[in-house]
C-alpha cells in the first residue's frame, strides 16, 4: 500500500489492523496509555523522549545508557531488529515487516476523519506532523 491519505473504508481497515498488530505484538508489554507500564515502559509520548527515562519502567542498562532521544527514523530502526540496534536490550521480539511497523505506529493517528498510513521512514512532513501528534499526545 503507498503511503498517503487512504479513503475512509481503507482507513479503517488501516487502523484496525494497526490496532490489531499492536494488541498482539505489543499489547502484553506496553500500554499507549501515560503512566501505565508493563514490562515495557508506556509508549505515550515517545517521540522526542530519552530512551530509558520513564520513571519506574524497568529497562536493561543497555537501554538507559545508550543516550537514544527517540524519533521516527530510531524507533523504525529498534523496532526492526532491537538487539541489533541496542545489544543488551530487554525487548527481543522485532518487527521485521515495514507495513506492519507502520500500521502498529500508525493505527491511531486521525487526520480529518482520516487515517495516514505509511512506513515511519520516509514519511512526509504532513505524515510525520500527524505521527509526532500521535505519539506525544
Amino acid at each position: 500500500m503507498a503511503a498517503g491519505l487512504l479513503l475512509p473504508a481503507a482507513a479503517s481497515a488501516q487502523q484496525a489492523d494497526g490496532e490489531r498488530l499492536f494488541r498482539q505484538r505489543c499489547g502484553a508489554c506496553h500500554s499507549m496509555e501515560p503512566g501505565q507500564n508493563r514490562a515495557g515502559p508506556h509508549l505515550s509520548g515517545v517521540i522526542g523522549r530519552l530512551a530509558g527515562s520513564i520513571e519506574g519502567a524497568r529497562y536493561s542498562a543497555a537501554l538507559r545508557e545508550s543516550n537514544i532521544v527517540w524519533d521516527s527514523q530510531s524507533l523504525d530502526t529498534f523496532l526492526t531488529a532491537p538487539r541489533q540496534m541496542v545489544p543488551g536490550t530487554q525487548m527481543t521480539f522485532g518487527v521485521s515487516n515495514a507495513a506492519q511497523r507502520a500500521a502498529i505506529a500508525l493505527a491511531n493517528v486521525p487526520f480529518e476523519g482520516i487515517r495516514v498510513p505509511g512506513p515511519l521512514v520516509g514519511l512526509s512532513d504532513h505524515q510525520r506532523m500527524t505521527a509526532y501528534w500521535f505519539f506525544t499526545r
